[in-house]
């Protein structure tokens, strides 16, 4: 969507516009009175941006100021990692680690991100959204990602906001908020676009190919319109492992007035994959790219719209709402370690949900307020099925069917507080969340209420032109989820999980040296987590974690009169003591997070030709909370060694061919074996990728 920014006062205005500047007249009027005295104190403020940026006012001009660790990867960025999944362009951002620590690792299906130390199995401790819309099939019921309805193809960016953004984001955010945005309607007239072929070879296992398509454009009549298709086929690196993506989205927006617009986008998505699963130590000894769980899949198909409209009424005043539904199902198929039974898991979802939000600008004396005001209602309603299939005769049995709502709401407001080279920012969200769970075959009913204020406060110090200092307090809470209700009693009452987060660091932003750092603390109490050997199982609040942690990232460019014109260097490194505080195993490590990780690169340019090398390092892991160093048969536990990986890769614009480019790259260049495990109904030892050679051509027009 094209940023809307400030027309003078006086601008056209559509009858809704005018209809909402009249109800807003009383604030309008005293902003209007002190806009110039506004921008003469405050000579480096930004302006009212809501379009601009996903999380809000004025961020979009102001990321070097943001007064958080945050992370912007745009579309070029991302081409040059060379990156073949969303997890692999993960790896590279300080504090994030691409788990895979899952039955469905390796697949298209899921997303395993953990953020500072958190677990990553399907990221369940993030708030992750596409163009700001959540990616959860239910974002409170069912916060995890096992079913992710993304391409890379279609990706714009990647904002990664470690800290800072709790306020109005939620409800899950102490991993932070990672937002997707899917590629631009173009501005310019006519019909521009691209398409791009990818084929990715893997040492072992197979290969498989990866397209897109993208079309768009913009009449003068300020009606613009592109279509997005990614899609994917073929096997990954394990044997029989195949897979097939499909993901289309039609995104619009029309221009009422200079100051206004309706947006929308219609999108849909399906997968199909096939999961190796884990191996025990013998079979990964033998074969680590063999498949034994050939009948084992995943699959799903999501369909939803979004509509919004937004209005920039004045230079101190802007309103926007949006509403987005979205229906999706998905199932699993998994053969139990025996190999006598499968079990199957078909699950179904509709979420509604709408927010309309307003900023207003005014000044106190010296002091500039931009106060937003902002609700948030979901309604989630589905159900989750189970039932056994004999592996030889195709008997069923076993059915069971849960039917799950939720209706959440959420009130918002934070006041960015501009005084001098200060940036204060305080907030507070409300949660209201009403969830109800029943059993069809037991005729049974469990219901939870859950009320929660969740204050923040972000504070940012202009230092310098290039240096902005940053602090801030946030906290965050995940209700009692689906699955879990059913196991809430008089003597077990379940309560929401509470994370509070402190930040600090500085950002250096010039025309050729980016550089951050950042220290955090994490309290994160009343997880709730699995009683090891109920069945069926038995969740109570049982987890506390505390995690501390330095991030550090910085980008130089050499000067283009130097020796070294062309070239680029980068690096960021990342330590995190993540301890469990509570339990037997109290100050040990949390499973499957690496207390160390670092990205080394360097990148040339030169007239149409590239290159990049780069290395990925993420040190050792345990695989249980014990933090178990000898490794058991079945390969759920033991140590999982650190590893470092090579990537390179060069692009060519072809001469006399315009829009032409072809890319060429390896990844894990010296071909080293790594792997994780999984502790899941897919237990064992999961291989990493293995040396992949890819070739990309892309004709733009």
């Amino acid at each position: 969507m094209k940023t809307i920014r400030h027309r003078a006062l006086n601008a056209p205005r559509t009858r809704c516009a005018a209809a909402i500047s009249l109800a807003l007249l009383a604030f309008h009027g005293v902003a209007a009175a002190q806009q110039a005295s506004t921008q003469d104190a405050q000579p480096g403020l930004e302006t009212i941006q809501v379009s601009g940026d996903w999380l809000g006012t004025g961020l979009d001009n102001s990321v070097k100021t943001y007064p958080g660790a945050r992370t912007v990867v745009k579309k070029q960025e991302i081409e040059s990692t060379g990156a073949v999944s969303i997890g692999d362009l993960m790896r590279r951002i300080p504090g994030v680690q691409a788990s895979d620590n899952s039955g469905t690792a390796g697949s298209a299906i899921a997303l395993n991100i953990g953020v500072r130390g958190l677990t990553g199995r399907y990221s369940p401790r993030s708030t992750i959204l596409l163009d700001g819309i959540p990616m959860a099939v239910a974002p409170y019921g069912q916060p995890q990602l096992s079913f992710v309805p993304l391409s890379m193809n279609n990706i714009e960016s990647v904002d990664v906001v470690r800290g800072g953004g709790a306020v109005r984001f939620g409800p899950q955010n102490v991993g932070g908020i990672i937002n997707f945005k899917t590629r631009s309607i173009p501005t310019t007239p006519g019909i521009s676009g691209d398409a791009a072929l990818r084929y990715n070879s893997y040492a072992q296992g197979g290969g498989n190919t990866q397209y897109s398509a993208f079309a768009g454009g913009q009449n003068e009549n300020g009606f613009g319109m592109a279509f997005l298709y990614s899609g994917q086929e073929g096997s990954g690196w394990r044997n029989k492992s195949d897979e097939r993506v499909n993901d289309f989205a039609l995104k619009m927006r029309y221009e009422i007035s200079p100051t206004s617009e309706l947006y929308a986008k219609l999108s849909y998505y399906d997968v199909l994959s096939r999961t190796p699963g884990g191996l025990t130590v013998a079979q990964y000894n033998a074969d680590p790219f063999q498949n034994t769980r050939q009948r084992d899949n995943w699959s799903g198909t999501r369909k939803g719209f979004d509509v919004g409209y937004l209005n920039t009424i004045s230079d101190n005043q802007e309103f926007e709402i949006r509403t987005y539904f979205n229906q999706a199902n998905r199932q699993s198929t998994l053969i139990n370690a025996t190999g006598t039974s499968l079990t199957h898991q078909p699950r179904n979802y509709e979420t509604l949900g709408i927010e309309p939000r307003y900023t207003q600008r005014f000044t106190l004396g010296s002091t500039t307020n931009d106060v937003t005001v902002g609700y948030r209602y979901i309604r989630e309603r589905g159900d989750d099925n189970a039932y056994n299939e004999a592996a030889t005769t195709g008997a069923l049995s076993g059915f069971t069917t849960f039917q799950n709502s939720t209706d959440a709401h959420a009130a918002y407001i934070d006041d960015k507080i501009a005084f001098g080279k200060w940036r204060i920012t305080p907030g507070l969200r409300f949660e209201h969340i009403q969830s109800t769970r029943y059993d069809v075959n037991n005729k049974a009913t469990f219901q939870v209420t859950n009320n929660k204020p969740l204050p923040s406060i972000n504070l940012a110090y202009l230092l310098t032109e290039q240096l902005t200092l940053f602090t801030n307090y946030n906290t965050s809470f995940g209700v009692v989820q689906n699955t879990q209700l059913n196991t809430m009693s008089a003597n077990n009452p379940l309560s929401p999980e509470l994370a509070k987060t402190i930040e600090g660091g500085a950002r250096w932003k010039s025309d050729r040296v980016s550089a951050e750092a950042t220290v955090f603390h994490i309290d994160f109490d009343n997880q709730i987590a699995s009683v090891p050997g109920t069945t069926p199982t038995v969740f109570r609040n049982l987890g506390k974690t505390q995690h501390d942690g330095i991030e550090l990232a910085v980008d130089y460019a050499f000067d283009k009169e130097s020796v070294l014109k062309g070239w680029s260097v980068y690096a960021n490194y990342t330590y995190t003591r993540a301890l469990q505080k509570s339990g037997t195993n109290s100050g040990k490590d949390v499973p499957f997070y690496s207390r160390t990780t670092d990205t080394v690169g360097t990148r040339f340019q030169s007239g149409p030709w590239g290159f990049n090398l780069s290395t990925t390092h993420q040190g050792r892991q345990f695989a249980d909370e014990a933090n178990t160093v000898a490794e058991s048969a079945d390969g759920s536990t033991g140590e999982i060694p650190g590893f470092r990986i090579w990537n390179a890769q060069v692009d060519w614009k072809v001469p006399g061919a315009k829009g032409f480019d072809v890319f060429a790259g390896v990844n894990n260049l010296t071909d080293r074996r790594y792997f994780t495990r999984t502790t899941d109904g897919n237990l064992g030892k999961l291989v990493g990728a293995p040396r992949t050679i890819y070739v990309q051509g892309r004709y733009a027009f």
